[in-house]
């Protein structure tokens, strides 16, 4: 009775004993899952902001006011290639595009028509 019950003791610690190899493959995909739920809650929404802020850039006219990154308010005289001229108290600035945050006002010839 004793020799049975260690050899059924032998076959339960074999059993319990899994495979090394497949214990690798499971890590490799809780990686894949971790790395794709990452991409997702990072880069997703930094192309998302991205996209809005081109789209904000190709809509800006003159005689729109901006608020620039650095905080300077101004309002925009010309648009160039990669440049705007800007109009801030008495100063008149030239600044990057990318240097833009935010339109705060429409002016201008917008398009628009009021009601």
């Amino acid at each position: 009775m004793t020799l049975h019950r260690i050899s059924v003791l032998l076959a339960d610690q074999q059993v319990m004993q899994q495979d090394p190899r497949a214990q690798k493959i499971v890590l490799f995909g809780y990686l894949a899952i971790f790395a794709v739920i990452m991409w997702l809650m990072v880069f997703g929404p930094q192309r998302k902001k991205a996209k809005e802020q081109d789209l904000m850039l190709k809509a800006l006219r003159a005689g729109d006011k901006i608020v620039t990154t650095s905080g300077i308010l101004g309002l925009v005289l010309s648009i160039k290639d990669k440049s705007i001229s800007i109009r801030s108290a008495d100063a008149k600035l030239e600044i990057l595009k990318s240097a833009v945050a935010e339109v705060t006002e429409r002016g201008g010839d917008s398009g628009e028509t009021k009601s």
